[in-house]
């Protein structure tokens, strides 16, 4: 895969519990794409683009590292992205 849905991604990445949550943060323009507000759930991102997404708790920086087909557990996350933001203390 080359490319996927900016709310599949975040919704495989467990960045959000649900896919209609994803696919609202991204209307609601808390979802940035290389410094770009994005307001399409079905805007295509592809590996090596930096997104910045506000959350309730705090904002995360992560790079699309791969994508994956289907959601799996909270280990198999570990190769979508990697987590650009400060450390937390």
């Amino acid at each position: 895969m080359e490319r996927q849905r900016l709310d599949k991604w975040l919704w495989h990445a467990r960045v959000v519990r649900a896919r209609s949550s994803a696919a609202a943060l991204i209307e609601r323009g808390h979802v940035r794409i290389n410094g770009v507000r994005e307001t399409s759930p079905g805007h295509g991102i592809k590996t090596g683009d930096v997104l910045t997404i506000a959350l309730d708790r705090g904002v995360r920086v992560l790079k699309v590292v791969g994508f994956v087909e289907r959601r799996g557990n909270a280990e198999s996350v570990t190769g979508l992205y990697a987590d650009l933001g400060v450390p937390r203390e």
